[in-house]
């Protein structure tokens, strides 16, 4: 499923491996030459008149605190815009200055940016390539090394596997492996696999501290050892994020998508794409919770809100997504899944087709193609069963049918595991590729411990025969935040069921859904009333209880008692 289409020169970055530079270093017994710099110039899109083009710049030789590249165009090609660089043109040269983020090349550093153009007749490759006015992709004799020419090996770091968690270790995060490692008999768990929350500009350098993006991939080569490794990143700072969800608001306000961009987006794509990490499996996780708003809390829906409302009508969430799924895409290493809710969201028919068109809408915005999108993971961050063994959707009590139980409440879907098979062939059925992957968060979906039903409830009703039999304890389909009663699922493991690439801890079991009181922040999460064990409920819940755990910190935030919960109720249960 692999994305961009190579022109040329991908072979000179690809041979780089763990190492960080852009070329197999040649044994000193060979008398080969170093190559003081590599040039990885990809043609991604063309449609005969335009295109666009991604490029990664390596440097070998003394580490530079700026960098101007340059090259001369044999055509009439024209650069009409760019991003992650300064590039300017004069004639057929091209010089290319980088942005106040990207401007440090360490010996074996490399930057990447893109820009699109324009051109009639040909749209040859240009070469050479200057490195603040060394030549590229040639040795200190002058000899190209290797032939540009030549196209990159199939069985090279660059081609995506149909699967990337399978034959892989997926990295554990340090941070998280520690916290959970102090709770009483947390070590049982705290060696499993879990997501890394990008949920702020600031968490790409470290918060508080605390480890940032490059500090994960460098510790995920150290994991990865001579085999393969998956690490998973969440991307999650939309301008107006979860509109419908205060707890989860983020840093951004509705109208920031060009901070998005620049300042979130693009030096997130550029760490990505260094080749120091090619050999790494980069699973990312594309903004939760936020495209599924604009189709079930927007006016005329009674459960409207007017943060939503504006989210629709300035697109923003559409132009995120599409620009995070573009230039992640661009990483060849990189794959893509787009947050569809889950089952209790969009089972039903009013919302699961137009969500479905939503994602594609969202897949098809700011450059981005359906090939962007290696899959989509449902339940992130919820509590949805994945399955529920003890009745069916086709079942019946007393001529009434399941569906018209309160639980499920006229949806087509009873659990996790079938709606994300639906939606996979839903997504196919419109446009997405046929080896689309789903992933499945089973972090707090469990549902075991004492109150986890033997077997079918009664059949003296059809309410009595659901909520008698159903693994999932809630209160209500609609509760989110920090519920009571709530275990860990399913542990990670790849390939488990048709069409599912994975079920993954995305969530870290332990952390907080959100303040269960008002709590002053500065990471812009907001008190959300679905967080409060006191609140009665609203529309969206049936106006029932929250079911939320009291005294939780905010969102992100390490909740001790969650995490005790979650290890006691764990299904299958914990050793």
């Amino acid at each position: 499923m692999t994305r961009s289409r190579t022109a040329m020169l991908a072979a000179l970055t690809l041979v780089a491996g763990a190492t960080g530079t852009a070329f197999a270093a040649q044994s000193a017994n060979a008398g080969a030459a170093a190559v003081p710099c590599a040039v990885d110039y990809k043609v991604q899109n063309d449609w005969g008149s335009g295109f666009t083009a991604a490029v990664t710049v390596t440097n070998n030789g003394a580490a530079t605190s700026s960098w101007t590249l340059g090259w001369t165009y044999a055509g009439n090609q024209k650069v009409t815009n760019s991003w992650n660089a300064k590039v300017s043109q004069s004639g057929a040269a091209v010089t290319v200055a980088n942005e106040s983020y990207n401007g440090t090349l360490s010996t074996g550093g490399s930057a990447s940016f893109g820009f699109q153009g324009t051109y009639s007749g040909s749209n040859a490759i240009p070469a050479p390539f200057t490195l603040n006015g060394v030549t590229c992709n040639v040795d200190d004799g002058g000899s190209p090394d290797p032939d540009p020419t030549d196209p990159p090996d199939p069985g090279g770091p660059s081609d995506r596997v149909n699967n990337p968690y399978e034959g892989a270790k997926v990295y554990v995060n340090p941070e998280w492996s520690e916290k959970a490692a102090a709770e009483p008999g947390g070590d049982r768990i705290a060696g499993q696999p879990t997501g890394v929350w990008l949920d702020r500009i600031a968490a790409i350098e470290g918060v508080n501290g605390g480890m940032g993006l490059r500090d994960h991939l460098d510790e995920a080569l150290v994991q990865k050892g001579s085999g393969e490794l998956a690490i998973q990143l969440v991307i999650y700072n939309l301008p107006g994020r979860d509109c419908a969800a205060l707890a989860s608001n983020g840093e951004l306000g509705p109208t920031e998508i060009d901070r998005y961009k620049t300042e979130y987006i693009d030096p997130i794509a550029a760490i990505l794409a260094d080749p120091k990490y090619a050999d790494l499996r980069i699973v990312t996780t594309v903004e939760i919770d936020s495209l599924p708003n604009l189709v079930t809390n927007v006016s005329p829906r009674e459960t409207a809100t007017k943060n939503c409302d504006e989210m629709k009508a300035n697109g923003n969430y559409q132009k995120g997504v599409g620009y995070a799924l573009n230039k992640l895409g661009d990483t060849a290493n990189v794959y893509n899944y787009v947050d569809a809710g889950h089952h209790g969201w969009l089972g039903w028919d009013s919302n699961f087709g137009p969500s479905a068109e939503m994602f594609k809408t969202a897949a098809t915005t700011e450059g981005a193609t359906v090939g962007d999108v290696h899959g989509f993971i449902v339940n992130t961050a919820n509590y949805s069963a994945l399955k529920e063994e003890n009745f069916k959707i086709t079942d019946s009590v007393n001529g009434t049918s399941v569906r018209q139980s309160d639980w499920v409440d006229w949806n087509q879907y009873t659990d996790e595991l079938s709606y994300a098979q639906a939606m996979r062939d839903k997504l196919v059925s419109i446009g997405f590729d046929q080896n689309l992957g789903m992933l499945i968060d089973t972090s707090r979906n469990g549902w075991g411990g004492t109150a986890r039903p033997a077997g079918p409830g009664p059949q003296t009703d059809v309410n009595a025969y659901v909520d008698g039999g159903r693994y999932d304890r809630r209160i209500h389909l609609g509760n989110w935040c920090n519920q009571s009663g709530a275990g860990l699922g399913e542990r990670p493991q790849a390939s488990p069921a048709a069409g599912i690439d994975a079920y993954v801890w995305m969530k870290p079991p332990g952390e907080s859904d959100g303040a269960s009181e008002p709590i002053d922040n500065d990471e812009g999460k907001g008190f959300d009333r679905m967080c409060d064990p006191t609140y009665e409920g609203n529309e969206r819940n049936g106006n029932n209880p929250s079911g939320a755990l009291g005294d939780a910190p905010l969102s992100g935030h390490w909740f001790s008692a969650q995490f005790q919960e979650l290890m006691k109720n764990a299904y299958p249960p914990l050793s």
